[in-house]
């Protein structure tokens, strides 16, 4: 958007939501520019709501091919197998989006995230791994917070019926109602590798069980360069040594990681959908607040667990001395 004010076709189309969180609020969604990577069902969910709500610009990066596993997880996806030919999930995902918002802007981003250098991030508002490697989420982390203005970064995980999303606002400065009015806010984030720096020993005493079991699988697909997800019940005793290597260097007890849970996470290879769905709207609500700095944003985990439908936020960050 060129200018300061929404167009008239933008304040006909947007009605209903400036009606929710105001003009101002939908003016700078119209500016932003969002960078997705890893197109799973979450972040497609994600995709959809953010394009529905009228942001700037979406870039997309995946430069896998569809495969059977892709497809149960990905409405974007058309079922004519005629036109996967030659073209990525991206470029694929791009072809529909566009059709949800026509005055959206969604491109392609072709390479591997981690081989950009940190130029590459300043064009972006707002950027979303999915689905990553530890490593690739640290490094894109750090490379977001050496630039001069603010990039909101977001780190979303879902296996089976379990999910995870992280948050690092850097320095965010938002308002919220205290009675009737608006005063403004501070919230300072630490990065995602100051966060699972944090000692567990220093973790609140009831600390979601889904946050150490995930510190768990990432670390072990790390170590045998496995690519997120790509695991199975037979790495269970392998994972199970990790587990007591990490609990006795961490000072705690390992029945807090019970195998029950590090399986589930294990054998969660294809995301279950419904879940991809809430996780996928909650992802886009954070974001919504992260750029029109309204409400209260979350800090700076969030878990869900269909098992028992609860999600639970952990603010993991290290006691200021």
């Amino acid at each position: 958007m060129n200018g300061e004010e929404l167009t008239e076709q933008e304040t006909a189309l947007y009605d209903r939501q400036i009606r929710v969180w105001g003009a101002d609020a939908q003016r700078r969604l119209s500016k932003s520019h969002i960078l997705v990577s890893g197109l799973k069902g979450t972040a497609i969910e994600f995709c959809k709501n953010i394009v529905l709500a009228g942001v700037g610009s979406v870039t997309l990066n995946d430069d896998r091919i569809v495969t059977e596993e892709i497809l149960s997880a990905n409405f974007l996806i058309p079922h004519d197998e005629s036109v996967y030919s030659g073209k990525s999930l991206a470029e694929l995902c791009c072809d529909s989006l566009k059709d949800f918002n026509p005055m959206v802007r969604v491109s392609v981003e072709k390479g591997e995230l981690s081989n950009f250098d940190v130029d590459f991030f300043d064009k972006f508002d707002v950027v979303v791994l999915s689905s990553s490697t530890l490593s690739t989420k640290i490094s894109v982390n750090e490379k977001c917070r050496k630039l001069l203005k603010r990039i909101a970064f977001y780190a979303v995980d879902c296996r089976d019926s379990c999910a995870e999303i992280f948050v690092d606002l850097q320095n965010c400065i938002y308002s919220k109602k205290q009675g009737d009015e608006a005063v403004e806010c501070l919230l300072e984030y630490p990065s995602f590798e100051e966060a699972i720096s944090v000692p567990w020993r220093s973790l609140p005493r009831r600390v979601s069980k889904l946050y150490l079991a995930m510190r768990v699988i990432e670390k072990f697909e790390e170590l045998e360069s496995r690519i997120p997800g790509k695991t199975s019940a037979f790495d269970l005793p392998n994972v199970q040594k990790l587990r007591k290597q990490l609990s006795e260097a961490q000072s705690l007890d390992e029945s807090q990681i019970p195998d029950s849970l590090l399986e589930r996470l294990l054998e969660g290879r294809i995301e279950f959908p419904p879940v991809s769905a809430i996780i996928g709207g909650i992802l886009g609500q954070e974001v919504i607040k992260a750029l029109s700095g309204k409400g209260d944003p979350l800090k700076n985990f969030f878990f869900f667990d269909a098992k028992d439908g609860k999600g639970i936020i952990e603010d993991i960050s290290k006691q200021k001395p």
